[in-house]
């Protein structure tokens, strides 16, 4: 295959607006197309090696396999193995469990599978995941197992057909990407199905310049590098992706590709040394940046200042040039290390990462760094009361049914956590309710989700409660929530302020009495684990926020209205995890039945 400059240019255009992007810089808020555009040239690059393979009758899915792991791995172990000290020594046990999760998906090449699994409720913030970038590779890597099988075994029906196939399957995946971000965000959003239209993209583009060769044509060469400099600059979080959005940097490559020949402007300026020289370096770039930001995140309790996310973008360019020279550059040469024995390292370092990740998911994240009394989270999921309502149903009432006095519990799964020691304390005089949803919070007088998962489940929470609310007379209305936790975080608490004062006002008319339930801290253990690494912990920051912003409330606007603070009970007990033998947590934020009685009993004799 014929080397173009200008791709290697192309490359850096896609990975140094990704890394400025995950580094926080907000004038790069659409840097994530980035990996979009690697994606296309993937699927050009691969497609035209395989054509050509193909034509000439040398192809051999050994020797394919074997050269996308001489490019892939090697730098991907190095990698890894420089994660995994560090990741020992500033991990708590939890976060070294999913770290080890982590690495056993990426020796499988399914770590883009394993992310969209982990993207839950209960889950540590994604910036935090040292592995999170390797999801992409996954993608292409599923790519490079099954195209060519696929190719090969189709190519008897002639390459003009096999042409069409894949345009068809292309606007397959294209439409299926469409409905993803619409029913399911984030599997739209990881895994290989809906992205593989972008792959696809460039087969299409290697097909037709196969044909036809790289046509001279500045206005639309120009345009596809202005489509892809477009969507980096004024696309953001907002734009579904992927979806059709997706196609305004997608055909901006494919523009470059077909018509970007070296006598184009386009061309001549990807082709220049320093887009070229970044281009070289641009997969280990992208391999080292994740890591270098999520370690940083990790070892603060605020996010990391832009110099000194500036100074890890030039640490991670610094690392990649040293990783394509040492690393990329020796493996890729074939005098230098034989095609068999490139395998044996690949299938060496696939196991031996494999391994380690099984010992750390199995031992509880290594748990045994930390002395006994601060190791693996114990869990009192055990005693729970057997769930009597359903998670589908849009409430759920237990009690005395027959009672004209009601109790309304809503929330997320803090609030379900409460229900059943709220029925324990007043279901022999009162009907009570419960209605919740998993990460959705229900904030201003309107009654409009202000955060969450799923913005048609809160919508469909919303219309729930505002009906609850008209058609029954509430003595009480219990709000318990994660109100301020790391993946959904209020912008300022302000805003916070704000929302609960519509809401309250929304809710004031319908009942005697409001009760809200603040945040929930962190299981103290997390914060005598991160002490005992040495890194900060500020146990109730947040929730002393909270209660201030309650109190603000409650004299500025002269609302009466029951704020109860769960971090003064889990401050009585705080080594604390263990009160008669009891345990105040079920998991890292939700409280333990025991616990939540404790929380019920506060919130009755707040109530009397």
């Amino acid at each position: 295959m014929k080397y173009r400059a200008e791709i290697d240019g192309l490359r850096a255009l896609a990975v140094v607006p990704v890394i400025l992007f995950h580094a926080g810089f907000e004038l790069f808020r659409g840097g994530f197309v980035g990996v979009d555009v690697f994606f296309v040239i993937s699927g050009y690059l691969i497609t035209t090696i395989l054509i050509e393979d193909i034509e000439n009758e040398r192809f051999s899915i050994v020797n394919f396999y074997e050269r996308r792991a001489r490019r892939i791995l090697p730098a991907l172990f190095l990698v890894m193995l420089v994660c995994i000290p560090f990741a020992w020594m500033w991990m708590l046990p939890t976060q070294m469990k999913d770290f080890s999760q982590s690495l056993v998906a990426v020796s499988l090449f399914a770590s883009n599978i394993l992310f969209w699994r982990e993207s839950g409720y209960f889950n540590a913030a994604a910036e935090e995941k040292p592995l999170l970038h390797t999801w992409s590779l996954a993608v292409e890597e599923q790519y490079y197992v099954l195209f060519p099988i696929f190719l090969i075994l189709a190519w008897r029906f002639g390459k003009n057909r096999v042409f069409w196939m894949i345009v068809v399957m292309a606007a397959i995946s294209l439409l299926l990407s469409e409905w993803g971000w619409r029913n399911e965000a984030t599997a739209n959003f990881y895994l290989a199905p809906t992205r593989a239209w972008e792959l696809f993209a460039g087969s299409i583009a290697a097909f037709i310049v196969q044909k036809k060769g790289v046509q001279k044509n500045n206005a639309l060469s120009l345009l596809g590098l202005a489509a892809i400099v477009f969507s980096i600059f004024f696309y953001d979080e907002t734009i579904p992706f992927p979806s059709v959005y997706a196609l305004v940097p997608v055909l901006g490559v494919v523009l470059l590709v077909l018509y970007a020949d070296k006598e184009t402007f386009a061309a001549k300026l990807l082709s220049t040394r320093a887009f070229v020289g970044v281009g070289l370096i641009s997969y280990s770039a992208y391999l080292w940046h994740q890591p270098l930001f999520a370690f940083a995140r990790l070892r603060t309790l605020e996010n990391p200042s832009l110099l000194l996310m500036s100074a890890l973008c030039v640490l991670s360019l610094s690392l990649a040039y040293y990783s394509w020279l040492f690393i990329e550059k020796p493996f890729r040469n074939r005098q230098l290390i034989e095609g068999k024995k490139s395998l044996i390292i690949s299938l060496f370092g696939l196991i031996s990462f494999f391994g380690v990740g099984i010992i750390g998911h199995l031992s509880g994240g290594f748990d045994n760094r930390f002395p006994k009394n601060l190791q693996t989270l114990q869990t009192d999921f055990t005693g729970r009361k057997p769930e009597l309502c359903d998670f589908n149903e849009d409430y759920c009432v237990l009690g005395n049914i027959e009672s004209e006095h009601s109790i309304l519990v809503f929330g997320d799964s803090h609030a379900e956590r409460l229900f059943h020691p709220i029925v324990d304390r007043y279901g022999a005089d009162y009907k009570i309710f419960l209605t919740w949803e998993r990460s959705c919070y229900l904030g201003d007088a309107k009654w409009q989700p202000l955060l969450g998962h799923d913005p048609l489940l809160c919508e469909r929470k919303r219309e729930i409660i505002s009906d609850l609310v008209r058609n029954e007379s509430f003595t009480y209305i219990i709000q318990s929530q994660f109100w301020i936790n790391d993946d959904y975080d209020f912008e300022s608490i302000s805003n916070l302020t704000e929302a609960l004062v519509e809401q309250i006002n929304a809710l004031r008319h319908f009942t005697n009495e409001l009760v809200i339930v603040g945040n929930t801290p962190y299981n103290p253990i997390i914060c005598l684990q991160r002490q005992y690494i040495g890194l900060q912990c500020d146990l109730y920051a947040r929730e002393i926020e909270f209660e201030e912003a309650g109190k603000n409330i409650a004299e500025e606007n002269r609302m009466n209205v029951n704020f109860i603070h769960p971090y003064k009970l889990h401050n009585r007990y705080l080594n604390g995890q263990i009160f008669d033998s009891k345990m105040i947590y079920a998991d890292q934020h939700h409280l333990s039945d025991f616990g939540a009685d404790l929380l019920a009993a506060e919130i009755a004799e707040t109530l009397q």
